[in-house]
């Protein structure tokens, strides 16, 4: 349960936090050993509830930012997907159209709102954890309030876009 909690992906109907039973040294091996099968076999199956962001350590030479209406991201590329670092920031609201366009990314946004994963800040919202998103254009989306293609939103440094990136990488 603590795992579910720490990763915010998905409500919890129970408000309970039980103890831990109580297990001799052996059995406590086992256990950890069959839950990280499990939390290994999970998202192959589609089920990343207790999936969190990888540590950004790997990725910081390409960290890359999303700007749009007075706001600044930063995210990266993992293996996981694309990852929002904490502290970046998102847009007060989403446009009107983005609830009935693309109802997906609007109510995924809401429920980060819901979940404590975006906390408002100043008149918005920033991103309280690392957050792992399916795609760069679902993060940027969230990041904007509005319909985007991450990989023209999001850019490097120097100002090339992840396509750019993307397409370097695979003629290299």
């Amino acid at each position: 349960m603590r795992q579910a909690l720490a990763a915010k992906r998905m409500p919890l109907d129970n408000g309970n936090a039980p103890a831990e039973p109580t297990l001799s040294e052996a059995d406590r091996a086992d256990m950890l050993v069959f839950l990280a099968h499990m939390l290994g076999v999970l998202p192959v199956l589609g089920v990343h509830a207790f999936e969190q962001a990888p540590p950004a350590a790997a990725a910081a030479a390409q960290l890359l930012t999303c700007k749009g209406k007075g706001v600044l991201a930063t995210g990266y590329e993992s293996s996981q997907g694309f990852v929002v670092k904490a502290g970046s920031h998102v847009v007060p609201d989403a446009v009107p159209s983005m609830q009935q366009h693309v109802r997906g990314m609007f109510e995924l946004r809401q429920e980060l709102i819901g979940n404590g994963v975006l906390a408002a800040e100043g008149g918005g919202y920033r991103f309280s954890q690392d957050f792992v998103f399916t795609s760069p254009s679902t993060a940027a989306a969230v990041v904007l309030g509005r319909s985007a293609n991450g990989r023209i939103e999001w850019r490097d440094g120097q100002g090339r876009t992840l396509k750019e990136l993307q397409e370097r990488e695979a003629d290299g």
